[in-house]
């Protein structure tokens, strides 16, 4: 499928991927409880609602560093000064990539771990119907290069998507990734932009480009991330998107249609 055939769109969409494409809680958030469990040597494992409270801080978008502050805070609760603890932060990445993509993570072709089970929250048709709509849409998201192509290309079917990803801009909330894709979906600086994310740190980037990219509309959508179990959680993870900056919340991508986007837009 073509990453962006909309010749002359009247509003961009860009989206996180982590929790809006793909659902992460048994890959991503299964591979942070594992490393923390590990280097506490079994001490403490993350429950999804320390997870859910750690990024609520809006700071921890990427899940290695998110990893190696739980580990931090494990000791520190046991009376250990974080500035005298031996932790590697390579060897902690390391250790994640492997139960992440599995014994070759820099491998593609041979990964074998938990991102092979990841279930797909959106399809090849949503963008398509985005697409005929004259919504052009692309992807920034803290997820690294390598493993959002595979979900990109090889899960969804997208090639070559418009992706900004980790390490082509700084970490969100920092809103350049997000400044840079809507620049490369349209020449219009002014053209309506929606960035859809699940966490705070998404809606922040929304609130920080709104200053750094002025001249350009910019809204934030709040994404529900599917490890949501009941309607309370649901609603209290709402209310903190919402608190954050996000001008609606979803409780799925493809609820955010090209209507919605109109209605949104005013």
């Amino acid at each position: 499928m073509e990453s962006n055939p909309v010749s002359q769109p009247w509003a961009i969409a860009v989206f996180d991927i982590d929790g809006v494409v793909r659902d992460v809680s048994r890959s991503y958030r299964r591979a942070l409880a594992d490393t923390v469990d590990h280097f506490t040597d079994g001490g403490y494992r993350p429950t999804p609602a320390d997870i859910d409270r750690l990024k609520g801080e809006g700071q921890w978008n990427n899940d290695w560093k998110a990893s190696e502050e739980l580990i931090y805070r494990y000791y520190e609760a046991q009376g250990r000064d974080r500035n005298t603890l031996a932790l590697d932060y390579e060897t902690i990445v390391a250790f994640f990539q492997v139960r992440y993509r599995g014994q070759q993570p820099d491998v593609p072709s041979a990964w074998d771990g938990y991102i092979c089970d990841e279930p797909l929250l959106m399809s090849a048709d949503y963008l398509q119907a985005l697409s005929a709509d004259g919504v052009a849409w692309g992807f920034f998201s803290g997820a690294t290069p390598a493993s959002a192509r595979f979900v990109l290309e090889q899960r969804v079917g997208i090639n070559p998507p418009v992706l900004i990803a980790m390490g082509d801009a700084p970490d969100k909330p920092n809103p350049t990734g997000l400044i840079t894709a809507a620049q490369r979906l349209a020449s219009d600086p002014q053209l309506p932009t929606i960035y859809a994310g699940d966490t705070v740190a998404d809606m922040l980037t929304v609130r920080r480009a709104r200053y750094e990219a002025s001249d350009r509309p910019w809204y934030a959508v709040g994404v529900l991330p599917p490890h949501l179990e009941t309607a309370s959680d649901r609603d209290r993870y709402a209310q903190q998107l919402t608190e954050a900056g996000a001008d609606c919340v979803v409780e799925g991508v493809e609820a955010l249609t090209s209507d919605r986007v109109k209605a949104l837009l005013g």
